[in-house]
């Protein structure tokens, strides 16, 4: 695949994509798109974007699998510690003081390690607190665009890989042996919901929220899908509300000027107005 040709048939190929499927390639940075396309055509032996257009013809199954390439669901619980140390010590006991119902969104929760670990802090807090029978005002929202991920996280059953960066103790009180597996217990699960939603194309959930989570998302986006991301995010939340975004992650345009720093380095910040 080379020159202009290999550019036509990539172009021709996320197009159909596009088209066919749930994922709007045009929203991404094409080096991205590119190689994850590249690991799907690898697996099913094929060597041009032609004859992979073909396959997803002839096996329409074959979309899972890229959508699931395409959408990277790399995550585990508690993923980047110093970043959930930072919302534990600046964000979990401000919001559990306000005393209201607390509405948190997890953006992009993949197969739903990151929204449990967020409903987790909120349980530790209010477990110091002797308090756990106000968790019922606390609601985690986590959303994806694939759909086996979200699957995967209304089963709240995880392999021992999605718990390398937790804790022994947590990991013992939180998250009790299931066969193989390990499970996430009854009072986080109560916390916790989840819904199918594409960032790009549907809107935010009903609710204000007090804490949005998109870790690692944005970078993947081309400019002008970031903006508008960043932009409902921001119309996501509340006045307090907090953003948390990922070590790589940049802020620009409206959310840059009314969202303020709590933790720069973490990436989180809080709505001014």
């Amino acid at each position: 695949m080379h020159g202009e040709t290999a550019d036509d048939g990539f172009r021709e190929l996320t197009e159909k994509i596009t088209r066919e499927s749930e994922f709007r390639c045009t929203s991404y940075k094409d080096k991205c798109v590119r190689r994850r396309i590249a690991v799907r055509m690898r697996a099913r032996g094929t060597e041009t974007y032609e004859q992979y257009s073909g396959l997803l013809d002839a096996d329409h199954g074959e979309y899972e699998w890229l959508l699931d390439a395409l959408t990277v669901n790399v995550t585990k619980f508690f993923r980047n510690p110093t970043t959930y140390a930072a919302i534990a010590k600046h964000v979990i006991p401000d919001l559990w003081r306000r005393g209201a119902s607390i509405d948190v969104w997890s953006a992009g929760s993949a197969s739903g390690e990151e929204a449990y670990s967020l409903a987790a802090l909120f349980y530790e807090h209010a477990r110091g607190l002797e308090q756990l029978g106000h968790l019922g005002r606390v609601s985690v929202v986590g959303s994806d665009i694939d759909r086996a991920s979200l699957d995967a996280a209304h089963r709240a059953t995880y392999l021992p890989a999605s718990f390398t960066d937790t804790t022994p103790e947590l990991l013992e009180r939180l998250f009790p042996p299931l066969d193989d597996r390990r499970t996430v217990i009854r009072p986080i699960r109560a916390m916790t919901r989840f819904e199918h939603r594409d960032l790009l194309r549907d809107p935010p959930p009903s609710e204000a929220f007090y804490l949005v989570a998109c870790l690692n998302v944005v970078i993947y986006l081309d400019r002008d899908s970031q903006e508008g991301l960043l932009d409902a995010l921001f119309d996501s939340l509340r006045p307090g509300g907090y953003l948390v975004m990922g070590h790589v992650e940049t802020l620009f345009g409206r959310a840059r000027r009314h969202l303020v720093p709590v933790d720069a380095r973490e990436r989180i910040y809080r709505k001014t107005s």
